[in-house]
């Protein structure tokens, strides 16, 4: 253990870190923090706890993991950040822990690119195989989906759900909620298509993509309400079961869809 650890490097005692994690020089490891086998930790990092790091993940260099929230209401309370596993953190990316307000914790899942200079805010949660581009800044309470992928400078205001399989374009300023598989842009982000690329390099049918395509057009090219939507949706989900995720993304929609 002591030949992958830096000498320079500062661990308080109470970190708990498996005996092959590697950790670069002028690293700084503090109390609460747990680091699951085969992590790489790169040089000048600050991991702060309570925070519990799962297996094989990649922190680089300048990032600082597991700091105090920013928020005014925080006040030292002991709130959290879990990361699960497989994920790659680059570059001076910010991860904040939760607040006692909402969830007490920030969760990352499993298999993500967070690229460099992304910052990830209090009480949010990221999914499984998502991609946040080099600024991409999401504000506190963020629910991001599996396989969301959020180009570069996208900002997600908080409170706002981005959905699975979704797509934003670099510079997407977003206000209110994305369905699932839905690719949005600009700012204020508008919705544009389905991700129809994403779906095939998953390994979606073209069948299953038609499918997508027609609920979103009874979503966004109909001129219907949002629950006269669902109720056509509930029609299309009989046929292709994908659209299910699709009508569960508009009914946990709390600040309304991005139209």
């Amino acid at each position: 253990m002591a030949n992958l650890i830096d000498s320079s490097a500062i661990i308080h005692p109470d970190a708990q870190i498996a005996e092959d994690v590697e950790v670069g020089p002028w690293t700084t490891i503090g109390p609460g923090v747990v680091i699951g086998t085969g992590s790489r930790i790169a040089s000048h990092v600050v991991l702060k706890g309570p925070t519990i790091i799962g297996c094989n993940n990649q922190i680089y260099q300048f990032s600082s993991v597991g700091e105090d929230t920013p928020d005014l209401k925080y006040d030292g309370e002991p709130t959290r950040l879990i990361i699960g596993d497989n994920n790659i953190i680059r570059e001076g990316v910010t991860i904040h822990r939760g607040t006692v307000q909402d969830r007490g914790e920030t969760t990352i899942g499993d298999d993500n690119l967070i690229m460099a200079y992304a910052h990830i805010g209090h009480d949010s949660v990221v999914g499984n195989h998502c991609i946040l581009v080099n600024n991409t800044a999401l504000a506190g309470h963020v629910i991001v989906g599996d396989w969301a992928i959020l180009s570069g400078f996208t900002l997600v205001h908080q409170y706002c759900n981005i959905g699975a399989h979704s797509f934003t374009g670099m510079g997407s300023a977003i206000g209110k909620d994305v369905p699932a598989y839905v690719m949005v842009n600009g700012a204020p982000a508008a919705a544009k298509s389905v991700n129809s690329e994403g779906l095939k390099r998953r390994g979606y049918s073209k069948e299953q993509v038609a499918a997508i395509n027609r609920a979103f057009k009874i979503i966004y090219r109909r001129g219907l309400t949002v629950d006269e939507a669902l109720s056509q949706l509930q029609v299309l989900a009989q046929d292709c079961s994908d659209v299910q995720l699709m009508i569960d993304s508009l009914r946990q929609s709390k600040r309304g869809i991005v139209r």
